[in-house]
């Protein structure tokens, strides 16, 4: 339950980090910011992904005992992806090429790249450790120094750069200060094993490709508009995506950190179709938290945008995070409800084709719509291309004769899910600021939660008692 605070604490640090960040920018520096952002991640999905897949997949407090090649292989893959990234950097600039983003930003997006990769990849060796407390102070130590250094250069220095330069140090600093617990004291380099490479690099390098092609999707939006319509259109789009999608990953992330380990440990004990019937019980987990959260979101944005959003956001925010919501979903969906799926039978190549599906949905939807929308077309465009990815996916699983979600936990997560919506529709109506949006929160929570423990949707109700019960026993008397 640890892991579950960490990251509550990582959620909220983003949002904050997130909003100050384009507060202090402004909407054309930080459409500059978020654009080398969104570069940084995909040159992180598509050099250093890898190294996080293959310890979240093969690393386990049973390898670092007994098999050290493990952990050999997956630091010598770093160092040799570092040396790669700095070589190929180098002759890039040395060519000359002139990109929408300034050599100095391009170089500060590879560095966080490298940083943002060495954190998640250092987070992932914890988590498959499930070493909460290790986990939860990395978590802080990152949270603690980026406020202070990333939202700090933005106010100081109005810079992007300043603020790029800041997150660098932030990712890096954490994972410094815990070095020492991080070490596998039995393991050394000429350990490392070419074949163990191999075996995650087939693994991985499948949900690398889908991963990337699906973030080229919003990157090719944004830098359209920055080509069209300046940073400002690109800093207000970003925004709306970048607030929608880290709330939403920061749900599905904590909910895949916590229930896809538990499924490959029911793998590796008792076999694959124990594995693939805890994937449908985890997949039904992840439609009842995702289907109310975005629903939820979108009956409280109205409330959200006026006391969390920065002025020169306003508006613009509001219309076209509704716009985005949809695709947001199925993105979330396809990450943590059905990949799983694949990712647990190493069959993870159809990923690739319902990635490729909606890398060409986009272009095509964008063409079929009015030019005159602006930014709205493009996530109209994006939200359509994640929608055609999840239903080919959805094809493509079927045709394996999978293990899907209980259908009466479907219909008791739509049920509960009507409920909250009847019960905040009247609510989205009044003057939109914080006592509405506090009403609205503590309503939704109320009627979805004593639906979750009415109908017991995807047995939560049976895994949260089964959690409290032994800690409220422990304190009562006798």
């Amino acid at each position: 339950m640890r892991v579950l605070g960490a990251f509550f604490i990582n959620v909220v640090f983003n949002l904050v980090i997130g909003l100050l960040v384009a507060k202090f920018l402004g909407p054309e520096e930080y459409g500059r910011f978020a654009l080398a952002l969104a570069t940084a991640v995909a040159v992180q999905f598509a050099f250093v992904d890898w190294l996080r897949l293959g310890a979240t997949r093969f690393y386990s407090e049973r390898t670092r005992d007994e098999e050290p090649a493990v952990r050999a292989t997956l630091d010598l893959g770093f160092a040799a992806v570092l040396v790669g990234l700095a070589v190929g950097s180098t002759c890039l600039f040395m060519t000359g090429i002139r990109f929408s983003l300034s050599n100095g930003l391009i170089a500060l997006a590879l560095g966080a790249a490298v940083a943002n990769g060495l954190f998640d990849f250092s987070t992932a060796l914890v988590r498959a450790r499930f070493h909460d407390g290790l986990y939860t102070k990395l978590v802080i130590v990152k949270n603690v120094l980026s406020l202070g250094l990333t939202g700090g250069g933005a106010f100081y220095f109005g810079s992007a750069k300043m603020a790029l330069a800041g997150g660098i140090v932030s990712l890096a600093g954490s994972v410094v200060a815990v070095r020492a617990a991080l070490r596998d004291p039995f393991t050394l380099a000429r350990m490392a094993s070419l074949d163990i490479a191999k075996s995650i690099l087939r693994y991985a390098m499948p949900i690398v490709a889908a991963n990337l092609l699906y973030l080229c999707i919003p990157l090719a939006n944004r830098s359209l508009l920055s080509i069209y319509y300046g940073f400002s259109e690109t800093g207000q789009f970003s925004l709306a995506f970048d607030i929608g999608s880290k709330a939403l990953a920061a749900i599905g992330t904590a909910l895949d950190v916590l229930l896809f380990q538990i499924a490959v440990a029911a793998h590796d004990e008792y076999g694959l179709e124990q594995s693939k019937q805890r994937i449908a019980d985890n997949m039904g987990i992840v439609i009842a938290v995702m289907v109310p959260a975005c629903i939820g979101i979108w009956l409280v944005l109205p409330s959200i945008q006026q006391v969390i959003v920065p002025e020169e956001f306003r508006g613009p925010f509001g219309d076209l995070l509704d716009l985005m919501l949809p695709g947001l979903f199925c993105s979330a969906m396809i990450l943590f409800g059905l990949n799983p799926m694949f990712q647990i039978a190493k069959r993870t190549w159809p990923l690739i084709g319902a990635a490729v599906a909606g890398c060409i949905a986009d272009p095509l939807i964008l063409l079929a719509l009015p030019r005159d929308l602006g930014a709205n077309s493009l996530a109209i465009a994006q939200s359509g291309a994640f929608a055609v990815a999840l239903a080919t996916l959805t094809g493509v699983a079927c045709l394996w004769n999978p293990r899907w979600p209980r259908w009466r936990d479907l219909a008791a997560t739509a049920l509960g899910t009507a409920a909250m919506t009847a019960a905040l529709l009247p609510l989205r109506a009044q003057p939109a600021g914080l006592a509405t949006l506090l009403e609205q929160v503590a309503a939704g929570t109320i009627v979805y939660s004593a639906a979750v423990f009415a109908l017991d949707i995807a047995k939560l109700r049976t895994i949260l008692l089964g959690r409290l019960l032994p800690i409220v026993t422990r304190f009562m008397p006798g």
